[in-house]
């Protein structure tokens, strides 16, 4: 590895790191008060089908259950518009036994940023990579407003622009939306590394010719320095 930090072993030099926002930056985690009261097909929810719930509300891509034609476009279209992103989900909770009441309930919990936990090392790096010069954005396939969640952690002036899908009507794989936040930081995608926990959704972005580092959405306390791991292994030291 070269002697300059952010600079890997063949002398290229990042100019912008990219990231996605869940399983990546931060990572939706339940409290167990939000399945107190709540019934699957009429039995108290348990560990194993709590964790089976949110990883049908969480998971990047595919699909958990069954859907007709106009289910599966809302499904296919929700990082798009908020509104389809709802009925969506509300109805993968449904037919997952939820009852409607209480899947609107945990949709709310969904959606709010407050309930959304950073990993780790997410403020060091994009601190880090602020003091070093380089651009960052998060791109996220996402149909609601996550700059908060930024601000509560301290981090949001670390972040250079926010390409969210359903503000600029692209979602990942799909190239456009990797031109539009490369686009805004003024950077070739050929000086740009995208990290993300999905290797069909964020590494889209080597097709545009950008780097991709992927890393593990695993609990949080799980994994302490995924990100700085991901980055010192594309030559990047934060």
């Amino acid at each position: 590895m070269s002697a300059n930090p952010g600079e890997r072993s063949d002398g290229k030099n990042y100019r912008a790191v990219l990231f996605d926002y869940s399983g990546t930056l931060f990572r939706l985690e339940e409290d167990d008060s939000w399945f107190s009261e709540i019934e699957v097909d009429e039995k108290s929810v348990d560990v194993h089908v709590q964790a089976e719930l949110m990883r049908r509300l969480t998971a990047p891509t595919g699909r958990s259950v069954e859907m007709n034609d106009e289910q599966y476009r809302n499904w296919v279209n929700r990082d798009l518009e908020p509104h389809l992103h709802r009925e969506a989900y509300l109805h993968v909770l449904r037919e997952s036994g939820v009852a409607q009441h209480h899947a609107e309930a945990l949709y709310d919990k969904l959606i709010d940023p407050a309930n959304w936990t950073p990993y780790p090392d997410t403020a060091r790096v994009l601190a880090g990579l602020t003091r070093q010069g380089r651009k960052t954005a998060v791109v996220s396939n996402i149909a609601f407003d996550v700059r908060s969640a930024f601000r509560t952690l301290g981090a949001y002036d670390d972040v250079d622009e926010y390409i969210l899908s359903f503000e600029v009507g692209a979602v990942k794989p799909n190239p456009e939306i990797f031109r539009i936040a490369l686009q805004r930081l003024g950077v070739d995608p050929a000086d740009a590394l995208m990290v993300g926990d999905s290797e069909e959704a964020d590494g889209g972005a080597r097709a545009i010719g950008c780097g991709f580092a992927l890393v593990d959405p695993l609990p949080t306390d799980s994994r302490p320095d995924g990100l700085v791991r991901a980055l010192a292994a594309e030559g990047i030291v934060v």
